[in-house]
């Protein structure tokens, strides 16, 4: 198949998922809204971003709309909390304000699969994705690639996807899929980044074989959101080494006349491999402020000057 033409951004769908807090429905729909009205045309979404919300509130926004991609996620299935479930303590996996009615069933089965990707489309209110990724194999790698992969390429085949894709937060396993598939897109999150380049070896070989690459988690889930880094690294309160780091590349950026995000936001786009970045966004400042930083240029003297300091 011809490969998918991506755009240069698109839009992040876990913070209107409730990540970390709640996000009210008209704030969200807002948000997305902003997207649009930016030129946003590419939306990515999970089952695991609020137990479905943020595809449920996606759709919606969506609905009526034409001219975009849309790349949801398959590995997790939701399924009513289990009294066994409830008997352990509820829900392993957390950073989202979200419903305690359902739970996370991992799937990297074909059969798993197809349902995970049968039951988004019904949140999401629409007939079919562009792009389904496999989501966070990393417990489960070679089942995803004997199982989860042949059952995508199955309907990528039949025409009911366009492009079959992994996405994950480490490169090892993206790697895997790379050599051993014949995937069409990854998504790497944070692993290419200002302050984290350890998935260059990924990205080298998605511009060999002609895998397209989706850069996430460029602020390194908040270290780089702002000119004054402070908060997290990895959604964890960021280690001491790595602030001292963000605020010596801030300072170099200051001589260019560039703000820290504004320079995490262009970084992953300077290599070959990677085609898009996406960008989570909670509020439509948040949309407007990155739209608008992204439209400025970062002068090659500034990436010269990292390297030159070691900071790159």
């Amino acid at each position: 198949m011809d490969r998918i033409d991506l755009p240069r951004v698109g839009f992040g769908g876990a913070p209107i998922g409730n990540l970390y807090d709640a996000v009210a429905e008209d704030q969200a729909r807002a948000t997305v809204e902003a997207a649009w009205q930016s030129g946003i045309r590419l939306y990515d979404t999970a089952p695991h971003y609020g137990l479905g919300v943020s595809e449920r509130r996606i759709g919606a926004a969506l609905a009526g709309r034409s001219g975009y991609l849309l790349s949801t996620k398959v590995g997790r299935l939701l399924r009513p909390v289990s009294v066994a479930s409830s008997e352990q303590g509820g829900r392993t996996e957390l950073g989202f304000d979200e419903p305690d009615d359902l739970e996370r069933v991992w799937d990297f089965s074909g059969d798993g699969v197809r349902t995970s990707l049968t039951e988004s489309l019904t949140r999401l209110g629409l007939s079919g994705v562009d792009i389904a990724f496999i989501h966070d194999p990393d417990d489960h790698a070679d089942q995803a690639i004997k199982e989860a992969y042949p059952a995508l390429a199955e309907l990528r085949a039949e025409g009911r996807i366009r492009a079959v894709g992994v996405g994950m937060n480490q490169w090892q396993v993206p790697l895997r899929f790379v050599r051993e598939t014949d995937i069409d897109v990854v998504m790497l999150a944070g692993r290419y980044t200002l302050l984290d380049q350890s998935g260059l070896p990924l990205l080298e070989e998605c511009a060999r074989r002609g895998v397209a690459v989706l850069a996430a988690g460029v602020f390194n889930s908040g270290l780089l959101a702002t000119h004054e880094p402070a908060g997290t690294f990895d959604y964890l309160p960021a280690p001491e080494h790595l602030v001292a780091k963000a605020r010596r590349i801030a300072a170099v950026c200051e001589r260019h006349d560039v703000t820290l995000p504004q320079a995490a936001l262009a970084f992953p786009l300077r290599h070959p491999a990677v085609a898009t970045i996406v960008v989570g966004a909670r509020t439509p400042q948040e949309v407007q402020e990155n739209t608008a930083l992204l439209e400025r240029p970062v002068p090659e003297s500034l990436w010269t000057d990292l390297v030159a300091e070691g900071l790159l």
